[in-house]
């Protein structure tokens, strides 16, 4: 089977059963089975065992049930709402104050997260209310929730770029500097939008009736300590070489654990429902690793990866043109795939051909992972769209789609000023 028919027939074949419903996991791994079997007989099935069994002994694995026990331990505590009313005390009177506290509160929750569902549904859940009481745009609202929410997987911690770190061999503490000082250019990109929008337009967006007294804002200050703290725990342990991603994913987790307790909210129906949540979101993620991971192990083993990395390289003369090829693919496929799936299936393919170009990979590991982001509210299947939707089941779908477009713009812009000033993120990254 030659390279070009194996490619136009796996990705054909997975692209019909994703369309047919077939969880992305086994559509993947499905397909794998096929052309294993197809291309080298009962043989092919050792090949795709090996990989899987082979992926399974990295030890930045046990990374992800850390990091996802850490977030779906804070959704389900308290922690977030007494965040979230600090923000809203803070706010001030300023057009807009709230939402602008919104912003900083969905960034807060995914330093604390690293997941995207997490910090959408969290500040969906406890900002709309609030914002709906005080009159602001149920439009400016959502766009705002849904954009702030994606960056739940760019800033630190965050699952998908310790998967990047997997597939690269690029230093997760690296990464993870790069994804703050990217997640923090965007945050900032935000709040200037909403600050000047909600000035132009005050009725989108309306001052509070009144400053709340300052005993009362200093008090709620106390909620802020906690959070601050598990941050700290486990970024600054990665960043000084203190303990690695792992050690780091497990301090995080005992820090989370201990300050539930402190706050009271440590039982038994608290432990069941946070590890039966943990449970199913790691399993899911670890299924699409091990599907993915059999897919690209037969795409390869074939010769798909090699064909894939010659006609990229051969499209265009210029190796930036060449980049920007990559990264608007990793877009369009944002559309559609889950990002760990992404991850897992192109990034083998693109890598190589970044480091024989000459360009710093952790830039370029950036810019792919901004561009998942994007994935998270682009129309028509972005995951974050449908967390919005659940949030507001009575928006039409037209209108949520339309609540994102300006931040969409604004993302892409992010894209574009690090795409054209690599040094924002290599002088930071020590490159």
């Amino acid at each position: 089977m030659t390279p070009e028919i194996l490619t136009y027939g796996m990705f054909g074949m997975l692209l019909i059963a994703i369309i047919c419903g077939v969880s992305l996991s086994f559509a993947m791994g499905g397909t794998a089975v096929i052309f294993g079997y197809l291309i080298f007989g009962p043989n092919g099935m050792y090949s795709i065992v090996s990989a899987a069994f082979g992926g399974m002994w990295s030890i930045l694995l046990s990374a992800i049930p850390l990091f996802t026990f850490i977030g779906v331990a804070l959704a389900k505590s308290r922690i977030a709402s007494d965040l979230y009313h600090a923000f809203y005390l803070w706010s001030g009177r300023m057009p807009g104050g709230l939402l602008l506290g919104t912003s900083g509160f969905a960034a807060t929750l995914s330093a604390m997260t690293g997941s995207c569902a997490a910090s959408t549904i969290t500040t969906g859940m406890v900002g709309i209310p609030a914002m709906d009481q005080r009159g602001y745009d149920r439009k400016f609202v959502l766009g705002t929730i849904g954009a702030s929410g994606t960056l739940g997987i760019l800033i630190p911690p965050s699952i998908t770029l310790i998967l990047i770190g997997m597939q690269t061999g690029q230093s997760i503490g690296r990464l993870f500097l790069g994804g703050m000082v990217a997640g923090l250019i965007a945050l900032a990109v935000f709040l200037a939008y909403v600050a000047i929008r909600s000035r132009m337009r005050p009725n989108l967006a309306p001052t509070l009736g009144q400053t709340p007294p300052l005993r009362e804002r200093l008090a709620s200050l106390k909620s802020v300590i906690l959070p601050v703290l598990i941050i700290l725990s486990v970024l600054v342990s990665i960043f000084q070489g203190i303990a690695t991603p792992t050690e780091a994913a497990a301090i995080g987790a005992a820090a989370v654990t201990l300050s539930v307790a402190l706050r009271g909210e440590l039982n038994w129906h608290y432990i069941k429902e946070v590890s039966y949540t943990t449970a199913s979101v790691t399993g899911m993620v670890i299924w699409i690793v091990f599907g993915a991971t059999a897919f690209t192990s037969i795409y390869g083993s074939g010769g798909g990866t090699a064909f894939m990395q010659q006609m990229l390289t051969g499209l265009s003369s210029s190796p930036w043109i060449t980049i920007l090829l990559m990264q608007l693919i990793t877009l369009i496929l944002g559309m559609f795939l889950d990002p760990v799936g992404i991850i897992l299936l192109v990034l083998p393919i693109f890598f190589p051909i970044v480091v024989q170009l000459g360009f710093d990979p952790i830039w370029f590991c950036i810019l792919f992972q901004l561009n998942l982001c994007i994935g998270y509210i682009s129309p028509p299947f972005g995951y974050n769209l449908f967390y919005l939707k659940t949030l507001s089941p009575k928006t039409p779908i037209t209108q949520i789609y339309a609540a994102v477009l300006p931040f969409l713009l604004l993302m892409l812009g992010v894209g574009a000023l690090i795409f054209a000033f690599p040094q924002l993120i290599t002088a930071t990254t020590g490159a």
